[in-house]
């Protein structure tokens, strides 16, 4: 059976989370959080995990993996950049839902960059569905 969080433990983990001091400006303003020892480019992207480890400790979700690689694929084999290294895309968060059984690839999102419009595209385009958080 899956161990059970309280709302008071999940409020406390949550509160443990920091920003970290003396970063470099991100572009886009987000900050990097520290959540459970793993450092998050964006505070929303740490809460969305801290409501996936949720999930996952009630059973509803399972393998939860962080920031998995997709090597993009096109019809001749790997797309690569103008540099020749196979071109990928970075989702933030891998998991099965239990309920269905599939694999959910997903993202969590704030503002688009045109590049990860490409390649989100590229991926879907190989049957990934990226989900957006």
């Amino acid at each position: 059976m899956a161990e059970r969080m309280s709302a008071a433990d999940y409020r406390a983990s949550l509160g443990q989370s920091k920003s970290i001091q003396g970063a470099r400006k991100n572009k886009y303003n987000a900050r990097k959080t520290v959540v459970d020892g793993v450092t998050f480019d964006s505070g929303h992207e740490a809460k969305r995990y801290g409501e996936l480890k949720l999930l996952e400790r009630a059973g509803t979700i399972s393998d939860l993996k962080l920031q998995v690689p997709l090597i993009l694929e096109g019809k001749d084999g790997p797309m690569l950049t103008e540099t020749g290294r196979p071109m990928r895309l970075t989702v933030d968060f891998r998991y099965t839902d239990n309920r269905t059984g599939l694999t959910v690839w997903e993202d969590a999102k704030g503002k688009k960059a045109r590049d990860y419009v490409v390649r989100k595209s590229a991926a879907e385009a190989q049957g990934f569905k990226i989900t957006e958080v």
